[in-house]
């Protein structure tokens, strides 16, 4: 059970064992199941807290390299929010149940907020670069959860979405460089 900042005692979200109404039925086993969505779930509250960074900086870039800083962070969380619908729809297909709340992405998330007053925009970028480097990593892993645990159709999608996160990693790279060596 986790503490909110006002001292209550939040419940501790579970998405495994769905409700018998949402208990989708698979040819997967039950441990199958709570394998994927486990590995999943903590996934897709790491996107929505990037695709919120993303856009706070897309809304908060200031500078000589505004326009191109405000279009790209903005194609970038429009990609990662449709990912997430492609996940969590996932996640009930094999059975599972997916991201409740703030609060329930609050538990799972890994990547950082930023509630910075102000971020130089190479800053943003460096940050935004990490970030998805991060959930690269863990979208690897969570393939080799897929694999292991005969869910094919997750796997390859989270290959397609790795595909997707190294794409923004390099576009980020390639700003932070250019703000390196230009700027």
């Amino acid at each position: 059970m986790a503490t909110s900042p006002k001292g209550q005692t939040q419940v501790q979200i579970k998405a495994y064992p769905a409700p018998s109404p949402l208990a989708t039925l698979t040819d997967l086993k039950s441990e199958e199941v709570q394998a994927i969505t486990e590995a999943i779930n903590p996934l897709i509250a790491d996107m929505f807290t990037l695709y919120t960074k993303t856009k706070n900086y897309h809304w908060h870039v200031a500078g000589s390299h505004f326009r191109e800083y405000h279009k790209l962070f903005d194609q970038q969380a429009e990609a990662i929010l449709e990912s997430i619908d492609t996940l969590a729809e996932r996640v009930r297909r094999v059975g599972g149940t997916t991201i409740r709340s703030i609060s329930h992405i609050n538990q799972l998330q890994t990547i950082q907020d930023d509630n910075s007053d102000y971020v130089p925009a190479g800053e943003m970028a460096q940050r935004l670069m990490e970030d998805n480097k991060r959930l690269a990593q863990m979208q690897r892993a969570a393939h080799e959860v897929c694999v292991r645990n005969h869910d094919v159709a997750t796997a390859s999608t989270l290959e397609i979405l790795i595909n997707q996160t190294e794409r923004r990693t390099w576009y980020l790279f390639e700003v932070v460089q250019g703000m390196n060596n230009t700027d």
